[in-house]
């Protein structure tokens, strides 16, 4: 399958502009030619006047399955939402609950540009199965905990999904460990995840960290450290970490970290509704630190909408800064692209650029949003909306196509979500 996108804008991550009149020749999965009025033989030529193409984007920490929780438990600190109203529900959910509410989730990333996601959860197998049929890029990332007891399951749980997914689809399905928190996990069961990661698994580790402040303060009272601090005492920051909130990161732990494979996972829509506090973005970017961008899940959310959380996490840190010049639109975009890709592990993607995976978005520019056309970088994250999203590509195939899905039925998805959430309360 090759396509051909004539006379098309598109977003150059690097040189951080907007190329007008381009041509992008997409072979087996690949971005083979970048150039005006190009001469090639493609299956499919697709006109890009007034459209403008963007790499696709990366959802880097979110909970797929949790769509059934959105307007669920709202208003409501962090643990006492999650020990007394979500985790109590969830333990009511079984396998297929979990595909048909990550495949809403799916959906819905696909619906607002993202081609690959980050997801921490359990029954993960049924969350691969989701993305390899809708066509999405993914790493599974099985949440793990052992302050239940079930440490030893769900390592073998995970051990598994790792050799039965990893590297499906010709690498567009990867597995992670994820642990899920210093908070529900143990020292020990910390120390035996971090050296499997080294020997078994890519040594590239998923993990909540310093979320709120109740976290940073328990951590302190039992191990005189900050979790950032503690988790580096175990070895853990040896490995490659996707890390997910980093609210409250100090200036130490920036120091710390700035030089390792560390990536802060910004979800600001989260921080927010939750009261969790504002992630110090400027001051990490300042410090060459490279975050990547994620929606969390629905019931923080309330939703997968990226485009919505590039909207706020641009602009919410002026605010906080009261620095107008602080985390600029093309920030949020390195975030939402090559940040992301880089933070998964992914080589090659992230960019629109010779070589890499054609995995795009394609915005419609005869939108008010982008009326009139006076700086589209900006208009990405300061004026766009999901429903500005045309069409999306992922792994040189159209996965949606003219705002319909190519791979999946929306609307069987929607009332067998429903169906199923009016099952699991009766449970």
């Amino acid at each position: 399958m090759s396509i051909l996108i004539k006379n098309i804008s598109y977003l150059d991550i690097e040189k951080e502009k907007i190329i007008e009149h381009a041509d992008i020749f997409i072979e087996a999965s690949i971005i083979k030619k970048i150039g005006e009025n190009l001469k090639v033989n493609a299956d499919e030529i697709l006109d890009g006047e007034n459209k403008l193409l963007t790499p696709g984007f990366v959802n880097a920490h979110t909970h797929l399955g949790m769509s059934y929780f959105r307007n669920y438990a709202d208003d409501l600190a962090l643990m006492d939402w999650l020990q007394n109203e979500i985790w109590p529900v969830e333990a009511k959910l079984n396998a297929e609950d979990i595909y048909w509410s990550s495949m809403l989730s799916i959906i819905e990333n696909i619906k607002s540009g993202v081609t690959t996601f980050c997801d921490m959860y359990y029954e993960m197998d049924r969350v691969g199965d989701a993305a390899l049929e809708s066509g999405i890029r993914g790493v599974l990332t099985r949440g793990m905990t052992d302050v239940d007891g079930k440490g030893e399951e769900k390592l073998q749980e995970f051990d598994a999904l790792y050799n039965n997914y990893h590297n499906r689809s010709d690498g567009r399905i990867r597995v992670v460990p994820a642990p899920h928190a210093i908070y529900t996990c143990s020292t020990e069961f910390l120390k035996e995840i971090s050296e499997n990661a080294k020997k078994l698994y890519d040594n590239i580790i998923h993990i909540h960290l310093s979320e709120t402040l109740t976290e940073v303060e328990d951590s302190k009272k039992e191990y005189g450290m900050t979790p950032i601090e503690y988790v580096n005492s175990l070895g853990l920051l040896d490995s490659q970490i996707i890390a997910a909130h980093c609210v409250h990161i100090t200036d130490e732990e920036i120091e710390l970290v700035k030089n390792k494979k560390f990536y802060p996972v910004y979800n600001p829509s989260s921080n927010l509704k939750l009261a969790s506090g504002f992630t110090p973005v400027d001051k990490m970017l300042k410090n060459n630190i490279k975050l990547a961008l994620g929606t969390d899940g629905d019931s923080s959310n309330n939703n997968q909408d990226f485009v919505e959380e590039m909207h706020i996490g641009g602009i919410v840190n002026k605010a906080v800064t009261m620095n107008e010049k602080a985390v600029p639109a093309i920030e949020i975009l390195k975030m939402a692209t090559i940040n992301g890709a880089e933070a998964l592990g992914f080589e090659k993607l992230g960019l629109i650029k010779e070589d890499y995976m054609a995995d795009l978005t394609i915005f419609d520019l005869n939108s008010n949003s982008f009326t009139p056309r006076n700086n589209l970088i900006s208009a990405l994250v300061y004026s766009a909306n999901s429903h500005d999203v045309e069409s999306v590509i992922c792994d040189g195939k159209f996965i949606m196509r003219d705002r319909e899905l190519v791979n999946v039925d929306e609307e069987k998805v929607r009332q067998v979500v429903n169906k199923r959430w009016e099952d699991i309360k009766s449970r």
